[in-house]
Formats: C-alpha cells, structure tokens, sequence
C-alpha cells in the first residue's frame, strides 16, 4: 500500500506540475484612435471617459410602454431564449472536456451459478457458484498540457457564448427601440392624414357651395377632390403599414401578431440633444461582440497547444483490485483479494506528417481568430463615427425641416385668405396645400431619423445588454 500511495502521489505531481505546451495568450496590439470622429469641434478636446451606453436601457429609453415592451421581449424572445441554450451547451461541453484531466474510475460485480443434474456418466448433481467484484482505474497524465488547453479552450468558449447573448441582447433592445418608434411614426402620419383629410372636405364642401352660386368654376372644384383624393389614398396605406409594424413589433416579443400599446407619442420621445460618447478604448471591454471576438481568438491560441502536445509521449497509468473466489461464499471471508497496477507510455513515431498539419492548421485558424478580432474593432469604431454623425446631422436636418414645414403651413393659410378673398385661383391653394402636407410628412421622417440615429448611437457604444 505504500507503493501504491508514492505511486499516485508522484502521478499527480506530474500532473499537476507538467509543462502545458502551446502559446500562452496575449491581446493583441490594435490601433486605437484618441477619440471618435464625428463629435463636434465645440467637444472635440473635451472627450470623457463618461459613456452613453454606461447607462442602462430603461435610463435611456425613457417612455414607460417602451420599457414594458422591451422586458418582455427580453423575457420572451426566442432568440435570446436560443442564446441562452448555446451557454447550457457551452457549459456542459466544458465539463465533459474538463473530466479528461482526472482519472476515470468504474466498479463492476459478476456472479457465476452453475447447476448440473445427475447424468449416467455422472450420478451426483453438482452445484457450484462463483463471484467477483472489483473497482478499475485509468489515467492519462496530463503532462504536457493536453487536456488543460483544451479546458482553457472550452471556457473561452463559453465566455464568447455568454458575450454572444449579450451582443443578441443589444441588438434585441434596440431593434425593439427602432421598431417601436417607426410605429409612433406612422401613427403620427395617419394623424396628420386624417386631419388633413377632415379639412380638405370641409374645404370641398364649401368650394362647391361658391360653383352652385355661380362664385366660382367647376375647375376649382374638381382641383378641390384632387385634395381630398390625394389625402384620402394615404389613410387605408398608412393603415397596412402600421397593421405590419404591429406583427414586427409582436414577433420582436415572442407573441403571435397583435396590437401593440401606445406610450408617448413621436415628438415626445426625450433624447438628449449632445451624448457623451467616451473613449475608443473602452470598446474593447464593452461592445459584446469585440469581447466575443477575443473569447473566439483565446480558444484558438489554446487549441495550438492541444494540436503541439501530440508531438510528446502519452503516458497512462492503469490500476485494478477487487475480491474474487470460486465459492461465493467464500467472496468475503476468505482469502479472495487481488489486485494489479500498470502503465504505458505511447510515443508517436510516424503518421504522414499528420501532427504536424494539425499544428499549421490550429495556427492558421489562430491567425484568422486574430484578423477577426481587429476586423471587429475597427467596424466597432466605423460604427460609432457614422452613428455620431448621423445623429448630429440629422438633427440639423429635423430642425430645417421643422422650419421648412412652418413656412409651408404659413403659406397655405395665406394661399386660402387670397383665394377666399378673390386674389387667387384655386391652384394656387391646391399647391400650397399639397407643399403644406408633404413638409409635415417629411418632417415626421425626419423626426424618426433622429430618433433611430439615437438609438443606432447607443447599440454602437455597447449599450443595451447591461441588466
């Protein structure tokens, strides 16, 4: 029993204290800009370390409906609810990968009855039984780090599936952002069409008031339904679309389509009208794709000393004991003990340069890890250059827009005084009437396109997966 217990304490210090062949992992270097381009000059030496995507989605998305639809979809989602599944696997695929570094123990039991009844050539029954039990151990010794790289690779794994559902939530939170505030955008243009509508009829109705009186033409009247009929088709269109967006918006929370509620209409959706965007370098530790990108690129690098520990000796112990007798009555009285130890060592010798292709191949695919994980950090930061600018132009846009609308309905109002005064043609109120709609549709556009840059703005920082 000494023997033995050296035996398996020398075994597990070798073990333990084996090498790990392979590289060890080391970030590496990307070109980080100082700050993003597309803040303005007024901020532009003023950049912070104080993000907008530090915030939490429910500080950022402010309309209490949007909030309620957001957990849901959080909740209920069946992509989200897909990601989490990939982490169960993730996590059990580590185990398993884990257990090759312990011995694998198993126990086993047989018994033999054997009954034979008197025969001519043998007159005596005989009756006999025999029985075994026994307890086996195997174990390769991880001496050069196979098994180890390979546990480190299968966390790394499951790191990069754990980032992959937060980059999934991300995505979730403001696709669910963006689809809610098209919804409060066509419900805004509907609005704006009935009312135009309702006012285009009242205006027919008394243009053919003045034709029946002789005060006017059958030309101003029928340049009158062109008005009516040109707000009219926008009303059942607009109801399709909003009918549409509602099913998005229901497939986006895991339910079967639906109505959606309503919070806070378009125009009243706060957003702040500067948003600190911090540094470039926090990316790194905060988008869930660029920490994804890296957990793929750790699993990679320990997968090389996986592929290079074929190179060296596999060493496995082996061990076995037990009782044992013919008679099994005997199994636990007698003398029936028995047991045996024993090792190899296999050294590969020669497989057509197999190992070695493993090794180029675990390499290669290390290497493209690598390309990906800049290639990410790069996009990460496009992303934020284009979200910054789109937001700041964009609400340079709404705010010529929202001039360009009040002129418009300034000049329908006086288009309508000259031509109920006599000083015009109705031409010139159909105009007037239809610039007047089109600046309040492009207006509301132009107030999504804000909000959906916000938004854009956020998801590009890393925000949104925080819980």
């Amino acid at each position: 029993m000494k023997r033995i217990t050296a035996i398996a304490l020398l075994s597990s210090f070798l073990a333990i204290t084996g090498c790990a062949v392979g590289p060890r992992y080391k970030r590496p270097d990307v070109d980080v800009p100082v700050a993003h381009r597309g803040i303005d000059e007024e901020n532009a030496g003023k950049t912070e370390a104080a993000s907008l995507a530090d915030q939490k989605w429910w500080d950022v998305f402010q309309d209490p409906q949007l909030q309620q639809l957001e957990r849901t979809a959080i909740e209920q989602n069946y992509d989200v609810r897909i990601a989490a599944t990939r982490i169960l696997q993730a996590q059990a695929q580590l185990g398993i990968t884990r257990s090759n570094q312990f011995p694998q123990i198993n126990a086993g039991a047989s018994v033999d009855v054997q009954r034979n009844a008197a025969q001519p050539v043998q007159p005596v029954a005989t009756n006999g039984s025999a029985g075994q039990l026994s307890l086996s151990a195997a174990w390769q010794l991880d001496f050069w780090g196979k098994y180890r790289r390979a546990t480190e690779a299968a966390r790394a794994n499951l790191l990069a599936s754990e980032w992959a559902r937060k980059q999934v939530m991300s995505t979730l939170v403001s696709d669910v952002a963006t689809a809610y505030f098209q919804l409060r955008e066509l419900d805004l243009e509907l609005e704006i069409s009935q009312r135009t509508l309702a006012s285009r009829r009242d205006s027919l109705k008394l243009t053919q008031l003045l034709a029946d009186h002789g005060a006017t033409s059958m030309l101003d009247v029928r340049q009158a339904e062109q008005l009516v009929y040109t707000a009219a088709e926008q009303v059942p269109n607009l109801q399709r679309r909003i009918e549409q967006q509602e099913n998005l918006l229901s497939t986006l929370l895991g339910k079967n389509p639906g109505p959606i509620a309503r919070g806070l209409k378009l125009t009243e959706q706060p957003h702040a009208p500067q948003v600190p965007a911090g540094l470039p370098s926090a990316l790194l530790e905060r988008r869930p794709d660029i920490r994804q990108a890296e957990q793929q690129l750790v699993a990679a690098n320990a997968q090389i000393g996986v592929a290079k520990a074929a190179y060296f000796p596999q060493i496995t112990l082996t061990g076995d004991g037990g009782l044992q007798s013919p008679a099994l009555t005997n199994l636990f009285t007698g003398p029936a003990g028995f047991f045996s130890l024993g090792g190899a060592l296999t050294q590969p010798i020669f497989n057509a340069g197999r190992t070695r292709s493993t090794v180029k191949l675990t390499e290669a695919q290390k290497e493209e890890a690598v390309l990906v994980y800049k290639q990410t950090i790069q996009q990460s930061f496009r992303d934020v250059s284009d979200s910054l600018i789109a937001y700041t132009k964009n609400q340079e846009f709404r705010q010529q827009q929202q001039l360009l609308t009040d002129a418009a309905q300034d000049a329908a109002r006086l288009s309508d005084i000259r031509y109920k005064g006599g000083a015009t043609s109705y031409l010139e109120v159909l105009t007037s009437q239809t610039n007047f709609l089109s600046a309040e549709l492009n207006l509301t556009q132009a107030q999504l396109n804000e909000l959906n840059s916000f938004v854009q703005l956020y998801r590009s920082l890393g925000g949104g997966w925080q819980q």
